[in-house]
């Protein structure tokens, strides 16, 4: 009987939600950032989930207040990657009887300064005991908001787009991947200024998250491994493979370029812009598979 190690985590989702029925209202279902249901006339609402995991998402000597920050700006990041801005959080907590009341005390300060920070607020959530030796588990479901002309979504690049991503890659593990500030500034700005065509955050590296966007667009793409911009000694192979970067990647179309550039130097001077490929016909792919980034479950 085939293991869950002998899929893939994009082969296990497509296996889960293949049949999926979905209601009239429902405008995105599977395969974005996030789920997308129709509010009113001005507002869709965002629906998206996140868990982080001991010995996966961070190490049992790291400080709780950054895995409970980590919890909650995984969530709020992959609002941004839509074009929009959190409302509420529920927390659920699930941790193993051996597990210190300040450990917890501590994540849940680090859940509400990413909820002050983001301007939304956590309503609830649920609690449950695990075995003992079992790793503590944080899981978060958010809800946000996005107008409805500001909805971006990873299917609509077209041939010709270029590629961004926002600050730098790769590293995560020296720590980033506790710290990250979601890019919900920088993507407001965006869909106000310079619409994206296609857009995502950047959880489990250049290497397995360009495919996703480039497949969801029904594109090709090229990527620049010169312009790769990289985090602190880090190499360009880390920056597509590591990892937890949380930033934007976002494609553009061609004749955006010069102007963009210019007036996201002078909204955001202090954080790098970085054009790194573009979107190819499909049938134009000429560029090998890209290798590596992080799976959850084939690790080879």
């Amino acid at each position: 009987m085939p293991k869950i190690s002998n899929t893939s985590e994009n082969q296990l989702i497509a296996k889960l939600t293949t049949g999926l029925t979905t209601n009239p209202g429902i405008i995105v279902g599977v395969g974005d950032d996030c789920a997308v249901i129709q509010k009113d006339l001005y507002y869709h609402t965002l629906l998206k989930t996140d868990t982080v995991v001991e010995h996966i998402h961070f190490t049992a000597d790291a400080d709780p207040m950054r895995v409970g920050w980590k919890a909650a700006a995984r969530v709020i990041s992959d609002f941004a990657a839509m074009g929009g801005t959190p409302e509420a959080l529920l927390v659920t907590i699930i941790l193993p009887p051996e597990t210190e009341l300040k450990w917890i005390e501590d994540a849940y300060l680090g859940l509400t300064s990413a909820a002050r920070r983001f301007s939304c607020s956590i309503v609830g959530g649920e609690t449950s005991s695990s075995p003992a030796g079992s790793p503590k588990i944080i899981s978060i479901s958010g809800t946000g908001n996005v107008k409805h002309p500001h909805l971006t979504l990873r299917s609509g690049g077209k041939p010709g787009d270029l590629l961004y991503v926002t600050g730098t890659l790769g590293g995560s593990i020296r720590g980033k991947h506790l710290d990250f500030t979601p890019r919900i500034a920088q993507s407001t700005w965006l869909v106000n200024h310079f619409k994206p065509s296609a857009m995502m955050d950047l959880s489990d590296g250049i290497a397995k998250d360009l495919p996703r966007l480039s497949k969801a667009s029904g594109c090709g793409f090229e990527i620049y491994k010169s312009k790769l911009p990289l985090s602190y000694h880090s190499t360009p192979d880390q920056a597509l493979r590591d990892g937890e970067d949380y930033e934007l990647l976002f494609s553009m179309p061609a004749d955006q370029q010069q102007k963009l550039e210019a007036e996201w130097k002078a909204a955001f001077p202090d954080l790098q812009l970085s054009q790194i490929g573009k979107f190819t016909p499909l049938d134009q792919q000429t560029q090998p598979p890209l290798q590596g980034g992080f799976d959850h479950f084939n690790k080879t």
